[in-house]
């Protein structure tokens, strides 16, 4: 059977005062939404030239026309009680439809590129799953050939017990891991980053 490759990527609605909550913390709201939409136009650039049918889920409602090209990027919306669900049921879909590789990530990591995807699609020629490992605990990719329910089961979403639980959870599978990489949470996230020199506080 020929491969059929998917991208999805996760993101939510960019709207204020609930987006980036704990660099808002620091940032205030509207800076933390400019950073949001910072990080979402990066995403869709580096997105856009993969070569792969590419859907976008969005946590609400679909917008008509944003950056997110529809004659690139098909557009969904997420459906599910949780991160976990919602996840799972974007995969189970995405499954149903005959893709043979599933690739899901998120839309709020700068330092993401082309290559990482691409051997994200590659790691899963030889293997049953792919992680791209997130430094404060929890993960910016993951990949799947076939459904594993459990992946999505019982984790504390948005804590650093994540990938060790997804870890736990894919053991009896043969797991790729990719290089690790930041997502961009809170301040000390870009503080130090050159391409958020702009939002950077003055000393």
């Amino acid at each position: 059977m020929k491969e059929k490759n998917v991208l999805l990527i996760f993101t939510r609605n960019p709207v204020l005062g609930k987006v980036k909550t704990r660099l808002a913390k620091t940032l205030g709201d509207e800076k933390a939404l400019e950073i949001y939409k910072f990080l979402l136009n990066r995403t869709s650039e580096v997105t856009g030239r993969i070569l792969c049918d590419k859907n976008v889920y969005y946590s609400e409602e679909i917008p008509k026309k944003d950056l997110w090209d529809a004659t690139i990027f098909t557009k969904q919306a997420q459906t599910g009680h949780d991160l976990g669900a919602r996840m799972a049921n974007a995969f189970q879909e995405s499954f149903a439809a005959g893709y043979t590789k599933v690739v899901i990530i998120g839309s709020d990591l700068y330092d993401l590129t082309e290559k990482h995807l691409q051997q994200a699609f590659e790691k899963l020629d030889d293997h049953d799953a792919v992680i791209g490992p997130a430094k404060d605990g929890g993960y910016y990719l993951l990949g799947l050939k076939q459904m594993v329910p459990e992946v999505f089961q019982q984790k504390n979403w948005g804590t650093s017990s994540v990938l060790r639980d997804t870890l736990q959870s894919l053991k009896s599978l043969d797991v790729a891991l990719l290089e690790e990489l930041n997502d961009i949470d809170i301040y000390d996230d870009i503080k130090e980053h050159p391409a958020f020199k702009k939002f950077i506080l003055p000393n």
